[in-house]
């Protein structure tokens, strides 16, 4: 019996269906090959059909043997290579892949745990450093050291599938260590206000968690855009940020409360400074005279040094009764909570705004 019409049925039928898939993808398939192809044209199938087909390959068109040709050509080289579903570009650079959501994720500074609760990736972190306090369900999670000092037992015991580091906190040794051992790395360095909502982002793609972000990342960028369109171009006050008192420490140009005073209309006294966390001395800010001066200290309480400058009775800041206070966790972190910070940071400068005899 001969097989041959059976047969060139067949192939006509698989060139019908192979066209009308074909079609869809059409040149984006071929340019996207890295991921798409391989999962939809698996190496064997298209062998198996060309050689099945061989006798009556004139049957296809030749649109399609010319298409089936560079598929396969392409899927040939990609064996062996990974397949990716996830890709991110951090901070350092990097592209971040993954072949799935992550599900064990270990931050290794406060400010990336609450952006990853932010990012709605909570419930998947396994892992996190010291001082990880918010949300409250933060401190229930296991220690893996300080953001400085990484236990690298601790972090390998609890196998996470994705670790996300600080670029300027955590110990370079240390994060080049995490990759040696086979781990996933993403590097985030949260610098200004506005770049808040990228990594909210980002850290939700790689987590999965997308839509929860969405309405986050909506919620953040509203209220940043009302607290700018309330403050940003009203009459500047100069502003002093204190961080710290022995030394005496501030805010430079490059950073997040630079981004927050400018936000309210203030002008930071030691913006031109470059550097993070810059010392400065008491003579430098008596110089530059702060008609405001907002502290923020170690915890939820007022430090009693913010009171030393009342002993300096000429600076504007002093004769205002304009010594603020605000809770360093809602300034010095890049979440979403910086935002409440910022707002009351706001109210306070337009109350010494308001003072007559602070203009």
């Amino acid at each position: 019996m001969n097989s041959t019409p059976t047969k060139l049925l067949e192939c006509r039928r698989f060139n019908a269906s192979v066209e009308f898939g074909l079609s869809f993808p059409n040149k984006n398939l071929l340019n996207n090959f890295s991921t798409l192809p391989r999962k939809i044209f698996p190496p064997a199938l298209l062998l198996a059909t060309l050689t099945l087909c061989q006798k009556t390959q004139r049957n296809f068109s030749t649109n399609l043997r010319k298409r089936l040709s560079q598929v396969l050509i392409l899927t040939t080289l990609g064996i062996g290579q990974p397949v990716f579903s996830i890709d991110v570009r951090d901070d350092e650079g990097s592209l971040v892949q993954l072949d799935e959501s992550a599900q064990r994720i270990i931050s290794l500074a406060p400010s990336l745990t609450e952006l990853l609760y932010a990012a709605g990736a909570g419930d998947k972190i396994v892992g996190v450093v010291e001082y990880s306090d918010y949300p409250i369900a933060a401190k229930a999670l296991p220690i893996i050291g300080r953001y400085d000092m990484l236990d690298m037992e601790k972090i390998l015991q609890l196998q996470p599938d994705l670790v996300v580091a600080w670029q300027s906190g955590n110990p370079r040794a240390a994060v080049n260590r995490l990759r040696e051992l086979g781990l996933t790395v993403y590097i985030a360095e949260p610098k200004r206000l506005e770049s808040i909502p990228s990594h909210i982002q980002r850290m939700a793609t790689l987590a999965g968690t997308e839509k929860f972000a969405e309405q986050v990342i909506e919620e953040f960028e509203t209220t940043l855009a009302t607290l700018s369109d309330n403050y940003r171009t009203k009459a500047p006050i100069r502003t002093f940020y204190q961080v710290w008192d022995r030394p005496l420490i501030s805010a430079g140009g490059n950073e997040l409360i630079n981004d927050i005073i400018a936000l309210c209309g203030g002008v930071n006294i030691f913006a031109d400074i470059g550097l993070v966390a810059p010392k400065v001395s008491v003579e430098a800010v008596l110089t530059r005279n702060p008609q405001v001066i907002v502290a923020s200290g170690m915890d939820i309480e007022r430090p009693e040094w913010l009171d030393e400058w009342l002993k300096w009775e000429q600076l504007s800041a002093v004769s205002t009764n304009s010594l603020f206070f605000v809770p360093p966790e809602l300034l010095q972190r890049h979440t979403p909570r910086a935002l409440i910070g910022a707002q009351r940071m706001c109210e306070q400068i337009d109350v010494t705004r308001a003072k007559p005899e602070a203009n």
